[in-house]
């Protein structure tokens, strides 16, 4: 899969607006998605799960109020549970670590770490 590279931002995050500077400085072309705005479907997050080579319990902030009103840090980490972290991400994009960058050449990164941005160009 290949396109344009795009930052699921929130620019209310330091992390995030790091990212979205290390992009600037490269020169990098990128689309911002507010994915708090524009929340990703459960395909779509399957999709980025993918190309992250990741679990959605990887990317969750388990941290957020909204985790712990669910349960979340007792709820299952294997393949029978992964719909429900998936379901519970599309319906409550707070949830979702950030900034993740979806790259042109069709890769993916959690972009949290000076040594996740220097992946990016």
């Amino acid at each position: 899969m290949t396109g344009q590279t795009e930052i699921w931002h929130n620019p209310r995050c330091t992390k995030s607006r790091n990212a979205a500077a290390h992009l600037d400085a490269a020169g990098v072309d990128y689309t911002v998605r507010r994915y708090l705005d524009d929340p990703p479907t459960a395909d779509e997050l399957r999709a980025v799960l993918a190309r992250l080579d990741a679990e959605p319990w990887d990317i969750t902030r388990t941290g957020e109020q909204i985790a712990k009103d669910l349960g979340m840090t007792d709820w299952g980490r294997g393949p029978a549970d992964r719909e429900r972290w998936i379901e519970a991400l599309a319906a409550n994009p707070k949830l979702i670590q950030r900034p993740i960058v979806l790259t042109a050449d069709g890769a993916a990164v959690l972009a949290r770490t000076e040594e996740s941005l220097r992946t990016l160009g």
